[in-house]
């Protein structure tokens, strides 16, 4: 079935200014030099993904400006500003280093979606150490073989989701600590383990990054890839490049937004555009600790006014199974933008979204591999349902055949990418993970 294009309308007739208007000549000019001089680096040519997320706005208006709203499966809600999460994030590298933990360890989060699981992210970070998010829905099997292909010296976990590991700590001759975080208090942490005040509370706030260089490693994600068992995918700190200019670029971030990325941290875009991309540009996230929920997630987006919505077609199947008069009980006016990752969404996914929200949804591609979005549909373009856009200033894709020859324009082939291209912007792996 053919599709009519969707026709957007003039940019100054959109809500916000987009950040992307007249996408030839923007390819034309883009340099990831340029990209590269809007990011503060460390002295002497250091890069630190923490730095560029967190630390480096306590110098601008937007120290006290709140950087993550989080709500709680029961509704608890709690805010906190960049300068606090650059206190909660120095306080969980001095925690880790009192652990043992040097720059090059691996540590990893095994929690759900919690405070502390930020800190700790953006503190191993600042260690110079490599972190490592496990998704909260992984059982046992996946739990150990991650682990221990990482050689991981520190996990931080539940009590709920240590009953998923003690039974393989014994496997784990390099897991040095086991942390446990009990957000609901009063138990006591089980037998060789220490629990999370006890290495947190006393700590400063006060932490210098270690010297990191843009190649330097800093979070690795398990995927399956096409054959055999996870590999680790390891990303480089330079990779924030990457993930600060598609989140401007792509998803449009502005500085007076409030941004919704769904995916689990254990999921790469749960780190790449639920922390880094929105973070290094200085925009408000929400973070929601529970999973999918249609009503839950209307209201979300009605109660934190919620203006860039990143999503999964998973998610938007559900929500087009439960109706398009849902979202009509909700005021949902504060949307302005709403993406989408994680397979291909079909035509009937973007023009629904249309008839729920006002706004088509705008599908983009990448992967675990390549750490940040290579291909588009942009707020100020048309789009063609079913199309996955224009690739990213500065990504240049092409068809090719079985021989790696590129086929003319129409034909059926493989999606090859300038490996090149990928890395002047960090945003590939780096190496295939060998522990």
């Amino acid at each position: 079935m053919n599709y009519e294009p969707i026709v957007k309308p003039p940019p100054e007739r959109m809500p916000v200014t987009p950040n992307l208007i007249g996408y030839e000549a923007v390819g034309d000019a883009f340099r990831w030099d340029d990209i590269r001089a809007e990011l503060d680096g460390l002295p002497g040519g250091g890069l630190n993904i923490a730095y560029e997320c967190i630390d480096r706005h306590l110098t601008t208006d937007r120290k006290d400006k709140v950087a993550m709203l989080w709500e709680a499966k029961d509704g608890r809600a709690e805010a906190y500003t960049f300068a606090q999460m650059a206190a909660g994030s120095n306080k969980a590298a001095n925690a880790l280093r009192s652990l043992g933990v040097e720059k090059g360890d691996r540590v990893f989060v095994f929690l759900e979606r919690v405070p502390e699981l930020y800190f700790t992210v953006f503190g191993t970070l600042k260690l110079g150490a490599v972190i490592g998010p496990l998704f909260s829905a992984f059982g046992p099997d996946a739990v150990r073989d991650r682990l221990a292909d990482s050689e991981a010296k520190v996990l931080l976990t539940s009590p709920d989701l240590w009953a998923r590991v003690k039974d393989i700590r014994a496997d784990l001759p390099r897991l040095q600590h086991v942390v446990i975080l009990d957000r609901r208090g009063g138990g006591d942490v089980p037998e060789g383990t220490v629990a999370w005040p006890d290495v947190f509370d006393a700590q400063s706030e006060e932490f210098e990054i270690e010297a990191t260089d843009p190649e330097d490693f800093a979070i690795m994600h398990y995927t399956s890839g096409t054959t055999g068992k996870p590999k680790g995918a390891a990303h480089v700190h330079m990779a924030v490049m990457g993930h600060y200019a598609t989140a401007k670029y792509v998803l449009d971030l502005h500085d007076d937004d409030v941004y919704w990325c769904t995916a689990d941290p254990g999921w790469v875009t749960g780190t790449s555009y639920g922390m880094f991309g929105p973070w290094s540009n200085g925009a408000t996230s929400l973070v929601y600790e529970g999973g999918f929920g249609v009503g839950r997630w209307y209201s979300l987006i009605e109660k934190y006014r919620v203006s860039v919505w990143y999503t999964a077609p998973t998610a938007i199947r559900m929500l087009m199974k439960a109706g398009e008069e849902l979202p009509r009980k909700h005021d949902l006016s504060s949307l302005r933008y709403v993406c989408s990752v994680g397979e291909p969404l079909n035509p009937e996914g973007v023009l629904w979204g249309q008839k729920a929200f006002g706004l088509p949804i705008h599908d983009n591609w990448w992967q675990t591999e390549t750490g940040s979005i290579l291909i588009a549909n942009y707020l100020a373009m048309d789009i063609r349902p079913g199309s996955m856009g224009r690739s990213f200033p500065g990504i240049e894709p092409a068809i090719i055949d079985d021989d790696g020859n590129e086929l003319p324009p129409g034909e059926e082939g493989d999606l090859a990418v300038q490996v090149a291209n990928l890395r002047k912007a960090g945003s590939i792996c780096y190496a295939a993970w060998e522990g």
